[in-house]
């Protein structure tokens, strides 16, 4: 893609038709949190939210552009986040809210909406996944208002999406070019291998999930040689074709099931991805980014990345640390004792230096105190009734530590 020019007139033009919309219908429960996901603290006492209010208003400030924010909710996120955003009152951006549709969750051997049978607490209703977005955002009044302040393309990411901030690349690309959506792909490691992929099929570019392939394809699919890209889901959608294609009800994305057991009742969830309705746009593109564009904390492993020395944080970006010569994150695996966030924290006196770590297995109850080093391949494993406790200062380079004996 064509680099874009130093005059901030020109960068100011591009922005002036933009607006960043995050995906903030999850729950931190997997995290151990209560609350929107988007409030866990990432890195130096601030949020996902807060570093994102900071990424636009640096834009806003630096272009002298008016870049809105805009959060799409679900019913479980929403009434905490209108509360949360009150703390931006005072910020260079304009925030705004709103709610993703709701749907009843249907119970599996009878095929009848839960909510019908008695079910008439929250607990019989779901956010039916991101591809709700495109209607959700007509309905709201805010693409229509988006439109008349002359807004032409949202970008849409996950808010949990670290590496999601606004490519000014992408963006010119897109309006001299007419591309009505573009989707972000990025080379598939052995990590991603259950990430939906981009396929060419019956003269469209269309999105292939996992959830989609038969079972006896599904190694074909996760194989990165095959498939050697998958969806960060970052997607950039042209306004007036979200509107002329919601109004006409064209965007007929696949369905997905969600089986789920709630209160002991095997329930289905009907679910679509925002990325399956680029088969209904015009000009549709995928761009191949840097691997940098894609850094969602999905657990705390991902956690302990980005409050590493791995990470610097300036002006609400997350930068890799220039140190680090392999290209590619160290793998981390942490044992179900550092599964919740105030669970991990504790274990960790100060987060350890990781920029020369390639893998890191850690199991039972083991704690880390501060200024540790971890270098190559490093194992600890506390057996069953044994507590495993690295001391201050410690350096671990390719080390397997089976009990404090080992230390």
């Amino acid at each position: 893609m064509a680099p874009v020019s130093e005059d901030v007139s020109e960068t100011k033009n591009l922005l002036d038709k933009l607006v960043v919309l995050k995906l903030n219908g999850g729950l931190g429960t997997t995290m151990g949190c209560t609350g929107p996901k988007s409030v866990i603290e990432v890195r130096d006492g601030l949020t996902f939210l807060d570093l994102i209010v900071l990424q636009i208003e640096n834009l806003n400030n630096k272009y002298g552009c008016k870049v809105p924010l805009v959060l799409m909710n679900s019913f479980n996120t929403h009434d905490d986040t209108q509360k949360i955003v009150e703390k931006y009152t005072n910020s260079n951006v304009d925030i705004h809210t709103f709610n993703q549709s709701k749907y009843p969750r249907v119970v599996a051997d009878e095929f009848v909406p839960w909510p019908s049978k008695g079910k008439t607490d929250k607990d019989g209703w779901y956010p039916p996944g991101h591809g709700d977005v495109f209607p959700s955002l007509k309905n709201s009044g805010k693409l229509d208002a988006f439109l008349s302040q002359g807004k032409e393309y949202v970008f849409v990411a996950n808010s949990d999406n670290l590496g999601a901030i606004v490519d000014l690349k992408i963006l010119k690309h897109l309006i001299l070019n007419k591309n009505e959506y573009c989707m972000e792909v990025t080379p598939k490691t052995l990590a991603d291998v259950k990430g939906g992929t981009l396929i060419s099929y019956e003269g469209k570019v269309q999105l292939l999930e996992i959830a989609q392939v038969p079972d006896e394809h599904v190694n074909e699919f996760k194989s990165i040689d095959k498939f050697k890209i998958f969806n960060t889901n970052n997607l950039w959608v042209n306004l007036k074709a979200i509107k002329k294609l919601v109004e006409a009800d064209a965007l007929k994305m696949e369905i997905i099931p969600n089986p789920k057991e709630v209160d002991g009742v095997k329930v289905i969830q009907l679910e679509t991805a925002a990325g399956a309705a680029i088969r209904f746009f015009d000009n549709a593109i995928g761009v191949n980014v840097p691997r940098s564009r894609f850094l969602p904390v999905k657990a705390t492993s991902d956690l302990l990345l980005v409050q590493s020395d791995l990470y610097t944080l300036v002006d609400g970006f997350v930068t890799r640390n220039k140190a680090r010569t392999n290209p590619s994150n160290p793998s981390i695996e942490l044992g179900p004792e550092f599964k919740k966030v105030a669970n991990f924290l504790s274990r960790f006196k100060s987060i350890p230096s990781i920029v020369e770590l390639d893998s890191l297995k850690v199991s039972g109850d083991v704690s880390f105190g501060s200024s540790v080093v971890l270098k190559g391949n490093v194992t600890v494993t506390a057996k069953s009734g044994v507590k495993v406790e690295i001391p201050d200062g410690a350096v671990l380079q390719n080390k397997d530590i089976n009990g404090p004996e080992d230390l």
